[in-house]
Formats: C-alpha cells, structure tokens, sequence
C-alpha cells in the first residue's frame, strides 16, 4: 500500500495521512525533494513522522508507474505485480493496482478500493484491520 503525498500539503492533512501509514504498515512516497534539499526534505519528514514507524521514499518513477498526477493519491498493489515496459520506463500493468486520489482518509481510500474492485478485497480488507486495530 502506497500513499503518495506532497510536504506543500497542509499540515493536518498530511498528520493524519502518516498516523494512518504507520497503523496500516503503508509506505508514504514522495516526488522528490523539498526546495530541492535533501536536508529539508529529512528536517521535514522527521517533524511529520515523530516517533513514528513509517516508511518513506523518494521516488519520482512511481508517480509515473502508478500514473498519479494530484496527491494525495492512494495506491493498492496486487502481490506479485510485476513492473512492464513503457514509454516513460516502466508502468505497473492496469490488473496490477488500484488507484485513488482526493482529500480522504487512508480508510475511505480504502473502502472505495474494496467496493470498486472486489477481487481486491482481501488485501484492502488487511489493511483497514491494522487501522482499526
């Protein structure tokens, strides 16, 4: 489960995003860095994340794997999916994820996913028990 943010996002917004991750075991990604500074980037993320277990990464090809243009975008991986060639690189085959985006809680992100696509039930099924506890 990938959540892709952007750190000009508003604050409270981008709380409750890193609260849900690291409840839910997701990874946040970003485009890139901030000012371009990787030390403003990390100052950034750290004041985000606390104490915290989450998982970041800067990855400028995922948005483009994942074809996410606006964030927060939430994106739902198949296991075993497998990157495929394309023009920009490499893109995720369309059976391979799920993807939603808008000013939305992890969990309704993740309800949507689960009833526009019931064959990925089970793995949105996994992750909103690890957010509900």
């Amino acid at each position: 489960l990938l959540i892709f943010i952007s750190l000009s996002m508003p604050q409270p917004t981008l709380q409750r995003l890193i609260d849900q991750a690291a409840r839910a075991q997701a990874s946040i990604v970003l485009r890139g860095f901030a000012n371009g500074s990787l030390r403003t980037t990390v100052a950034q993320v750290q004041r985000l994340i606390g104490d915290r277990q989450v998982a970041v990464q800067i990855d400028p090809q995922a948005f483009d794997r994942y074809a996410v243009n606006r964030v927060p975008a939430f994106v739902l991986v198949r296991d075993g999916a497998r990157p495929v060639a394309c023009a920009g690189g490499s893109c995720a085959p369309a059976e391979g994820y799920l993807r939603t985006s808008g000013d939305v809680s992890l969990d309704y992100a993740l309800e949507y996913m689960r009833r526009w696509a019931p064959g990925f039930g089970p793995a949105a099924d996994t992750f909103l028990k690890r957010i509900r506890g």
